[in-house]
Protein backbone atom coordinates (compact mmCIF):
# COMPACT_ATOMS: atom_id res chain seq x y z
CA UNK A 1 0.00 0.00 0.00
CA UNK A 2 1.57 3.50 -1.02
CA UNK A 3 1.84 6.30 1.63
CA UNK A 4 -1.35 8.05 -0.29
CA UNK A 5 -3.26 5.26 0.06
CA UNK A 6 -3.03 4.68 3.38
CA UNK A 7 -3.66 8.49 4.01
CA UNK A 8 -6.82 7.85 2.24
CA UNK A 9 -7.75 5.07 4.28
CA UNK A 10 -6.79 6.35 7.68
CA UNK A 11 -9.80 7.00 10.00
CA UNK A 12 -10.62 7.76 13.22
CA UNK A 13 -11.53 5.01 15.35
CA UNK A 14 -13.07 5.28 18.49
CA UNK A 15 -14.72 2.55 19.79
CA UNK A 16 -12.52 -1.18 19.75
CA UNK A 17 -12.66 -4.44 20.79
CA UNK A 18 -11.82 -5.50 24.00
CA UNK A 19 -8.95 -7.98 22.99
CA UNK A 20 -5.70 -7.31 24.49
CA UNK A 21 -2.81 -6.57 21.46
CA UNK A 22 -0.87 -9.20 21.22
CA UNK A 23 3.49 -9.07 22.46
CA UNK A 24 4.72 -9.46 19.01
CA UNK A 25 2.11 -6.26 17.34
CA UNK A 26 3.32 -4.49 20.84
CA UNK A 27 7.30 -4.95 20.28
CA UNK A 28 6.39 -3.83 16.27
CA UNK A 29 4.64 -0.93 17.83
CA UNK A 30 7.37 -0.11 20.07
CA UNK A 31 10.26 -0.56 17.30
CA UNK A 32 7.35 2.05 15.06
CA UNK A 33 7.80 4.59 17.54
CA UNK A 34 11.51 4.67 17.70
CA UNK A 35 11.61 4.92 14.70
CA UNK A 36 9.95 7.97 14.44
CA UNK A 37 11.55 10.83 17.43
CA UNK A 38 12.59 13.88 15.05
CA UNK A 39 10.76 16.33 13.68
CA UNK A 40 11.46 18.82 10.45
CA UNK A 41 12.37 21.74 13.60
CA UNK A 42 14.56 19.46 15.47
CA UNK A 43 13.24 18.73 18.32
CA UNK A 44 13.20 15.32 20.15
CA UNK A 45 10.06 13.66 20.62
CA UNK A 46 9.13 10.33 22.31
CA UNK A 47 5.96 8.01 22.78
CA UNK A 48 5.35 5.58 25.18
CA UNK A 49 2.73 3.16 24.90
CA UNK A 50 0.29 2.56 27.77
CA UNK A 51 -1.33 -0.94 28.48
CA UNK A 52 -4.29 0.00 31.52
CA UNK A 53 -5.52 -3.42 31.58
CA UNK A 54 -1.83 -5.20 32.13
CA UNK A 55 -0.09 -2.28 34.21
CA UNK A 56 -3.36 -0.80 35.92
CA UNK A 57 -6.35 -2.71 35.41
CA UNK A 58 -7.77 -0.56 38.67
CA UNK A 59 -7.61 2.49 36.35
CA UNK A 60 -9.62 0.98 33.40
CA UNK A 61 -13.10 2.03 34.20
CA UNK A 62 -11.22 5.81 34.64
CA UNK A 63 -9.60 6.40 32.04
CA UNK A 64 -10.33 9.81 31.13
CA UNK A 65 -11.66 10.18 27.24
CA UNK A 66 -15.10 11.78 29.25
CA UNK A 67 -16.64 8.83 26.93
CA UNK A 68 -15.48 9.43 23.38
CA UNK A 69 -13.80 6.31 23.37
CA UNK A 70 -15.05 3.12 24.04
CA UNK A 71 -13.54 0.02 24.79
CA UNK A 72 -9.38 0.78 24.24
CA UNK A 73 -7.14 -0.57 26.77
CA UNK A 74 -3.84 0.57 24.81
CA UNK A 75 -2.70 4.05 24.19
CA UNK A 76 0.20 5.52 22.62
CA UNK A 77 1.40 8.70 24.18
CA UNK A 78 3.21 11.77 22.65
CA UNK A 79 5.21 13.52 25.04
CA UNK A 80 7.66 16.65 23.95
CA UNK A 81 9.85 19.36 25.78
CA UNK A 82 8.78 22.90 25.58
CA UNK A 83 10.22 25.20 22.67
CA UNK A 84 9.63 26.29 19.56
CA UNK A 85 7.62 24.80 16.95
CA UNK A 86 7.78 21.42 19.17
CA UNK A 87 4.01 20.85 18.70
CA UNK A 88 4.48 21.13 15.04
CA UNK A 89 7.28 18.35 15.26
CA UNK A 90 5.23 15.80 17.52
CA UNK A 91 2.28 16.28 15.06
CA UNK A 92 4.49 15.12 12.50
CA UNK A 93 6.23 12.41 14.23
CA UNK A 94 3.09 11.19 15.50
CA UNK A 95 1.28 11.03 12.36
CA UNK A 96 3.94 9.16 11.24
CA UNK A 97 2.98 6.74 13.95
CA UNK A 98 -0.56 7.23 13.72
CA UNK A 99 -0.07 5.80 10.05
CA UNK A 100 2.14 2.79 10.57
CA UNK A 101 -0.20 1.48 12.76
CA UNK A 102 -2.78 1.84 10.36
CA UNK A 103 -0.68 -0.17 8.23
CA UNK A 104 -0.74 -2.86 10.78
CA UNK A 105 -4.64 -2.90 10.55
CA UNK A 106 -5.32 -1.25 13.72
CA UNK A 107 -7.30 1.41 14.60
CA UNK A 108 -6.02 4.73 16.09
CA UNK A 109 -7.51 8.72 17.07
CA UNK A 110 -5.93 11.68 17.91
CA UNK A 111 -7.18 12.72 21.50
CA UNK A 112 -5.76 16.73 22.20
CA UNK A 113 -8.61 18.32 23.58
CA UNK A 114 -10.63 15.28 24.69
CA UNK A 115 -8.91 13.38 27.27
CA UNK A 116 -8.04 14.50 30.88
CA UNK A 117 -3.99 14.36 30.89
CA UNK A 118 -3.69 13.86 34.74
CA UNK A 119 -5.28 10.17 33.66
CA UNK A 120 -2.39 9.52 31.93
CA UNK A 121 0.60 12.15 32.67
CA UNK A 122 1.24 9.65 35.89
CA UNK A 123 1.81 7.00 33.18
CA UNK A 124 4.55 8.29 31.07
CA UNK A 125 6.65 9.83 33.67
CA UNK A 126 6.93 13.40 32.49
CA UNK A 127 10.55 15.27 33.38
CA UNK A 128 9.25 19.21 34.84
CA UNK A 129 9.99 20.31 31.28
CA UNK A 130 7.99 17.88 29.57
CA UNK A 131 4.49 18.04 28.40
CA UNK A 132 1.46 15.41 26.93
CA UNK A 133 0.03 17.63 24.40
CA UNK A 134 -1.65 14.35 22.52
CA UNK A 135 -2.82 10.79 22.90
CA UNK A 136 -4.29 8.22 20.59
CA UNK A 137 -5.60 4.68 21.64
CA UNK A 138 -5.13 1.73 19.65
CA UNK A 139 -6.46 -1.65 18.90
CA UNK A 140 -9.08 -3.58 17.16
CA UNK A 141 -12.10 -1.52 16.09
CA UNK A 142 -15.36 -2.34 16.48
CA UNK A 143 -18.27 -1.69 14.68
CA UNK A 144 -20.18 0.27 16.64
CA UNK A 145 -19.84 3.71 18.26
CA UNK A 146 -20.90 4.54 21.41
CA UNK A 147 -23.33 7.58 21.79
CA UNK A 148 -20.42 10.35 22.60
CA UNK A 149 -18.36 9.20 19.77
CA UNK A 150 -21.41 9.46 16.94
CA UNK A 151 -22.08 12.73 18.00
CA UNK A 152 -18.15 13.63 18.08
CA UNK A 153 -17.87 12.27 14.51
CA UNK A 154 -20.79 13.88 13.19
CA UNK A 155 -19.88 17.45 14.64
CA UNK A 156 -16.45 17.40 13.11
CA UNK A 157 -17.91 16.33 9.77
CA UNK A 158 -14.77 13.61 9.45
CA UNK A 159 -15.88 12.93 5.82
CA UNK A 160 -15.96 16.61 4.96
CA UNK A 161 -13.31 18.46 3.65
CA UNK A 162 -12.51 21.99 2.25
CA UNK A 163 -11.81 22.25 -1.59
CA UNK A 164 -8.07 22.12 -2.95
CA UNK A 165 -9.31 25.92 -4.08
CA UNK A 166 -10.10 26.72 -0.51
CA UNK A 167 -6.43 25.91 0.92
CA UNK A 168 -4.25 26.25 -1.44
CA UNK A 169 -3.08 29.30 -3.42
CA UNK A 170 -1.19 31.33 -5.47
CA UNK A 171 1.67 33.40 -4.84
CA UNK A 172 -0.96 36.25 -3.74
CA UNK A 173 -2.33 34.22 -1.07
CA UNK A 174 -5.82 34.94 -2.79
CA UNK A 175 -6.10 33.08 -6.14
CA UNK A 176 -6.92 29.66 -5.97
CA UNK A 177 -4.38 27.37 -6.89
CA UNK A 178 -6.15 24.55 -9.30
CA UNK A 179 -5.22 20.78 -9.50
CA UNK A 180 -4.03 21.48 -12.70
CA UNK A 181 -1.77 24.04 -12.34
CA UNK A 182 -0.52 22.16 -8.67
CA UNK A 183 1.17 19.82 -11.57
CA UNK A 184 3.60 17.24 -10.34
CA UNK A 185 2.16 18.69 -6.70
CA UNK A 186 -1.34 17.79 -6.82
CA UNK A 187 -1.08 14.39 -4.81
CA UNK A 188 0.88 15.36 -1.90
CA UNK A 189 -1.14 18.63 -1.93
CA UNK A 190 -4.26 16.70 -2.04
CA UNK A 191 -2.85 14.45 1.15
CA UNK A 192 -2.84 17.35 2.80
CA UNK A 193 -6.27 18.64 2.13
CA UNK A 194 -7.69 14.96 3.19
CA UNK A 195 -5.63 15.44 6.66
CA UNK A 196 -7.05 14.86 10.02
CA UNK A 197 -7.61 18.13 12.19
CA UNK A 198 -8.84 19.09 15.40
CA UNK A 199 -13.21 20.03 14.85
CA UNK A 200 -12.11 19.32 10.82
CA UNK A 201 -10.73 23.09 11.09
CA UNK A 202 -8.02 22.44 8.42
CA UNK A 203 -6.02 25.15 9.26
CA UNK A 204 -2.93 24.73 6.41
CA UNK A 205 -2.72 27.12 3.90
CA UNK A 206 -0.60 26.11 1.32
CA UNK A 207 0.88 29.16 -1.25
CA UNK A 208 2.85 28.63 -4.36
CA UNK A 209 5.40 31.36 -4.74
CA UNK A 210 6.69 32.87 -7.95
CA UNK A 211 9.89 30.73 -7.39
CA UNK A 212 7.54 27.71 -7.68
CA UNK A 213 8.24 27.01 -3.53
CA UNK A 214 5.62 25.95 -1.55
CA UNK A 215 5.36 27.60 1.59
CA UNK A 216 3.14 26.34 4.64
CA UNK A 217 1.11 29.09 6.60
CA UNK A 218 -1.00 28.61 9.43
CA UNK A 219 -5.02 30.21 9.35
CA UNK A 220 -5.33 30.15 13.35
CA UNK A 221 -8.76 30.65 14.72
CA UNK A 222 -9.59 32.86 17.47
CA UNK A 223 -10.56 30.07 19.84
CA UNK A 224 -6.80 28.33 19.20
CA UNK A 225 -4.75 31.39 19.07
CA UNK A 226 -6.03 32.86 22.14
CA UNK A 227 -5.09 29.65 23.76
CA UNK A 228 -1.61 28.82 26.23
CA UNK A 229 0.51 27.29 23.64
CA UNK A 230 0.24 23.64 25.19
CA UNK A 231 -3.10 23.45 24.06
CA UNK A 232 -3.18 24.82 20.40
CA UNK A 233 -3.93 21.43 19.20
CA UNK A 234 -3.91 23.48 15.63
CA UNK A 235 -0.14 23.54 15.96
CA UNK A 236 -0.45 19.26 15.71
CA UNK A 237 -2.48 20.11 12.47
CA UNK A 238 0.49 21.98 11.21
CA UNK A 239 2.88 18.50 11.69
CA UNK A 240 0.35 16.32 10.22
CA UNK A 241 0.04 18.70 6.93
CA UNK A 242 3.76 18.57 7.00
CA UNK A 243 4.15 14.75 7.44
CA UNK A 244 1.55 13.67 4.70
CA UNK A 245 3.11 16.27 2.02
CA UNK A 246 6.40 15.22 2.53
CA UNK A 247 5.48 11.50 2.34
CA UNK A 248 3.52 11.70 -0.81
CA UNK A 249 6.04 14.00 -2.36
CA UNK A 250 9.01 11.94 -1.96
CA UNK A 251 6.78 8.71 -3.10
CA UNK A 252 6.29 10.75 -6.31
CA UNK A 253 10.03 11.47 -6.35
CA UNK A 254 10.18 15.05 -5.15
CA UNK A 255 13.03 14.56 -2.76
CA UNK A 256 12.88 17.96 -1.51
CA UNK A 257 12.86 18.78 2.21
CA UNK A 258 10.90 21.37 4.80
CA UNK A 259 12.98 24.91 5.67
CA UNK A 260 12.01 26.80 8.37
CA UNK A 261 13.75 29.32 7.30
CA UNK A 262 11.75 32.72 6.33
CA UNK A 263 11.70 34.47 2.72
CA UNK A 264 8.60 35.37 2.47
CA UNK A 265 6.40 38.10 4.75
CA UNK A 266 3.32 36.58 6.27
CA UNK A 267 -0.22 36.58 4.17
CA UNK A 268 -2.95 38.74 5.57
CA UNK A 269 -4.15 36.27 7.88
CA UNK A 270 -2.10 33.22 7.95
CA UNK A 271 1.38 33.30 9.84
CA UNK A 272 4.84 31.40 7.98
CA UNK A 273 5.76 28.06 9.33
CA UNK A 274 7.87 25.93 6.71
CA UNK A 275 8.73 26.17 3.05
CA UNK A 276 9.22 23.34 0.84
CA UNK A 277 12.57 23.41 -1.00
Amino acid sequence: MTNFELIRLRSSVRSYTESDLEPEIIEILEAICMEHVKGPFCSQVRFKIINFCKNYPQKLHKIGTYGVIRGAKHFIAGIIKEGEKTREDLGYCMEKVILETTRLGLGTCWLAGTFKRSAFTRQVGLSPNEYLPAISPVGYSADNLSAAAAIIKFSAGSKKRKLFAELFYQSDGKTALTEEEAGIFRKPLEAVRIGPSALNRQPWRIVKDNQGFFNLYIKESILYKAAASQLNVQRLDIGIAMCHFELVAREEGLDDTWSGIKENPDIPGLKFIARWV
